[in-house]
């Protein structure tokens, strides 16, 4: 098992540097193809999210991205934090994690009044509210993230926000003959 650990400043211009370097690991893992897209847009929501965190509580922090490719290891029966996981046939489904951890607190501390509305639909605030992003609701990346990865674990806390994302890696084909 491979970790490749990428320590990032809180910019936004870093966001794309994760999403390549998430996208790049992910293909040399072993990711499907058609996963590819979706694990470089949950990186970036995830990074964005907690690049934008680090902004209002802890703009000099750097945010923490962990890259695990489950390929190489040997069949365990942990799913969280061994990247494999033990489907209903008995068969070890191996697993590729990102993990993104941010130290901005995870509970804000200040009341914001909500974003106004125009026709049903948030006004792009000029700057982002310690609560959303430009207007929107502060779940709203986290949806998306949910909605990309295969599994999810969100680990809110005092001292930050674990954002723990991962996904199946194709079965390597078989070699023998006689397996079809």
């Amino acid at each position: 098992m491979a970790t490749i650990t990428l320590t990032i400043s809180a910019l936004p211009e870093h966001v794309r540097t994760a999403r390549l370097m998430a996208a790049t690991v992910a293909r040399r893992a072993g990711i499907a193809a058609s996963a590819i897209d979706e694990i470089r847009l949950a990186v970036g929501e995830a990074c964005s999210r907690a690049v934008a965190a680090h902004k209002l509580h802890c703009p000099t922090q750097p945010i923490l991205l962990q890259l695990i490719d489950g390929s190489g290891t040997e069949p365990t029966r942990e799913s969280r934090n061994g990247n494999n996981t033990l489907g209903a046939n008995g068969n070890v489904e191996r697993r590729f994690e990102v993990v993104v951890t941010d130290q901005a607190p995870a509970k804000n501390t200040e009341e914001m009044p909500d974003p106004p509305l125009l026709d049903g639909f948030f006004l792009e605030a000029e700057e982002s509210p310690p609560d959303g992003i430009s207007g929107f609701s502060p779940g709203l990346g986290l949806a998306v993230i949910t909605g990309l990865a295969d599994e999810v674990d969100i680990e809110p806390n005092d001292s930050g926000t674990v954002v723990r994302m991962s996904w199946p890696l194709v079965p390597e084909p078989s070699q023998d003959p006689s397996v079809n």
